[in-house]
């Protein structure tokens, strides 16, 4: 797989949670926005993406001159390059140049798009078109697109977070098949690792919540875990889910050497969106990382074979080994355009054609967002990438839940990883518990 560039998730979290203001005073219409054009007519609809990099830019061309053939009468103007912050604050201005159709990389301000009603609630469209989104999408991508009763986004390709590991030194280890299970990585993590003086010259496994796409919520996929209760209050205190991941990782951390050896470790090591980043170097023999990993590993020329699998799950849920996270670009029509019949044919077409789905997904090198596509012939892919295509349709993946005040929430129980894992917070029971409390002020005081 070539390269592919991808904002960085984190960065597009915390890009989100800046937007956020920005957002709450989110204009909810004009008084001639609406579906109420005819989209039969002649007409020209403005496009706002994130997507920059030259090949994605080119992608994004081919996607729409694929939808102005189907629809003739329908042109498309594009403005690439779009920051969250741009794109509130067209929404909430509105206007000729503003966009009718915006699509962003941080699927965590879905809560805050549907509840401010700066993006419309397209259900409405889906039922009129006669889709179905439930039978459409991936079961988590189907989920994170929608928030409290509200579709207001559809997905547009998707990530999928998985584990490459060194097929070279799992061999020279004598371990014949990546880890299933999270007492096989831990198992495997330390026959890998070499240690060289007060360091490592091989790192089995790097699980610092502070590592590259080590996240809390990216761990936290495989137990499957409950973020809110029925009423709506986190339950990051209850559900013992989140006891056992946090248990997990700490005695990882503490027996590969313990957070500060890690960390200076970690201090040494390179980019992550650059060729020295450590597994490309055979630094770290396995990583947690999204299928864009696999075009980047190969490009930096390793001089190990790369092994792609799924990420390991807690002993006790073996049978949903597959499983893994999932998140993607999102795309939603503004509350403001006065073309919203145009612009769901856009939306449709690029969100639901299952050619055009493969076709985009081919160019920009992520996870095709429908079932259909995931099966499709016409993908290409490298042989391994369809580890990334198996999690996708996997109905044991997951996703984070959308909420009033976007990403917040995980920003809040990352800190609370971060103190965790360095002995900064000893209790853990009572640190989700003042976790808990927190994310729930926080709600509160979005509402």
């Amino acid at each position: 797989m070539p390269e592919v560039t991808r904002t960085p998730r984190r960065a597009a979290l915390a890009a989100g949670c800046a937007a956020m203001a920005l957002l709450a005073a989110a204009c909810t219409g004009q008084p001639d926005a609406g579906a109420k054009d005819d989209a039969s007519k002649e007409t020209t609809i403005n496009f706002w993406h994130a997507w920059s990099a030259p090949n994605e830019v080119a992608a994004v061309k081919a996607l729409i001159a694929g939808f102005e053939k189907a629809h003739p009468n329908i042109h498309v103007n594009a403005v690439g390059d779009m920051t969250d912050d741009k794109m509130n604050q067209a929404l909430r201005a509105g206007g000729d140049r503003a966009p009718d159709v915006v699509s962003s990389f941080t699927t965590n301000n879905v809560g805050k798009f549907c509840s401010s009603g700066a993006l419309v609630d397209l259900n409405p469209f889906f039922r009129k078109a006669g889709v179905d989104p439930g039978r459409t999408f991936p079961k988590a991508m189907n989920e994170y697109t929608q928030f409290d009763g509200k579709r207001c986004a559809a997905p547009l390709l998707g990530d999928a977070y998985g584990l490459y590991y060194d097929k070279t030194a799992f061999r020279k280890a004598g371990i014949e098949q990546p880890p299933k299970t999270w007492s096989e990585l831990e198992a495997d993590a330390k026959k890998l690792t070499v240690p060289d003086g007060d360091g490592f010259k091989r790192l089995g496994f790097m699980p610092d919540y502070h590592g590259w796409e080590t996240s809390t919520e990216h761990y936290l996929a495989q137990f499957s875990p409950a973020y809110f209760a029925a009423d709506g209050k986190s339950n990051v205190a209850k559900d013992p889910a989140f006891q056992k991941a946090f248990t997990l990782q700490k005695k990882l951390v503490d027996d590969l050497g313990g957070f500060k050896k890690l960390e200076r470790f970690r201090a040494t090591l390179g980019d992550e969106w650059g060729a020295k980043h450590p597994f490309h170097t055979g630094q770290v023999a396995m990583q947690l990382d999204g299928e864009w990993r696999l075009g980047m590993a190969e490009e930096a020329k390793p001089g190990f074979e790369i092994g792609v699998a799924p990420l390991p799950v807690p002993d006790d849920q073996a049978d949903q080994y597959g499983k893994g996270y999932l998140t993607g670009t999102i795309t939603g029509i503004a509350a403001t355009s006065r073309k919203q019949n145009a612009a769901w044919e856009f939306v449709k077409y690029i969100t639901t054609d299952t050619d055009a789905v493969v076709g985009f997904a081919n160019d920009i090198h992520n996870v095709p967002s429908t079932l259909a596509a995931l099966k499709s012939p016409k993908l290409k892919y490298d042989p391994r990438f369809k580890t990334f295509l198996d999690i996708a349709a996997n109905p044991h993946s997951t996703t984070t839940p959308a909420s009033v005040n976007g990403g917040q929430y995980l920003v809040t129980l990352q800190q609370f990883g971060y103190d965790y894992e360095s002995g900064k917070e000893k209790d853990l029971k009572a640190g989700l518990e003042k976790t808990a409390a927190q994310i729930d002020t926080d709600i509160a005081q979005a509402e």
